[in-house]
């Protein structure tokens, strides 16, 4: 259904390491009419009304702005522990080698207020598991969470799945 925004996205193999199939949006961002287009049917596909759209650091902060506005809806920054002036919340999580840590400021929502996630990709869902846990922590409603790719080989949808977020996806790609 959408593969009219999936031939916006290049492939670029081996990057950033031999093996890797990049799936790079800068070619969607460069098309007005594809990133319009993209945005409208994320809004689409919202379960809303939402309060806030948490985008992920840091393309995901693109996307979040985008549909936060006409969802009417505050956004949520996620960024990488230490980024973030003032009080945060932390959430640690595995990465293949080691962990990470994101945060958000500890005062971006209140309890009960609905948040969408938002990121341009999903892989294995680590990022935005730990994301959701986040938001969580601070008392958010979040049970939904959308990305402009999916790579279903990962298995990150499925995990995200599996702790109660729906998922939708506009575009998905084999492999890795």
């Amino acid at each position: 259904m959408n593969d009219d925004l999936k031939s916006l996205i290049r492939t670029i193999p081996d990057f950033p390491k031999p093996g890797i199939q990049f799936r790079d949006i800068t070619t969607l961002l460069l098309d007005a009419q594809g990133l319009r287009t993209a945005i409208d049917r994320m809004a689409e596909a919202t379960i809303g009304p939402v309060d806030l759209v948490a985008g992920i650091e840091a393309r995901g902060f693109l996307f979040a702005a985008a549909l936060a506005v006409p969802l009417n809806a505050g956004v949520l920054l996620i960024r990488k522990d230490g980024k973030l002036p003032g009080a945060t919340i932390a959430e640690d999580y595995a990465l293949e080698y080691g962990q990470d840590r994101i945060a958000m400021h500890e005062d971006a929502c209140v309890p009960g207020q609905r948040v969408l996630l938002i990121d341009d990709l999903i892989a294995t869902g680590g990022t935005a598991r730990a994301a959701v846990r986040l938001l969580r922590k601070a008392g958010a409603v979040v049970d939904q969470a959308q990305f402009l790719i999916d790579l279903p080989d990962l298995g990150g949808a499925e995990a995200l799945a599996a702790d109660g977020i729906r998922v939708d996806s506009l575009v998905a790609f084999p492999g890795h």
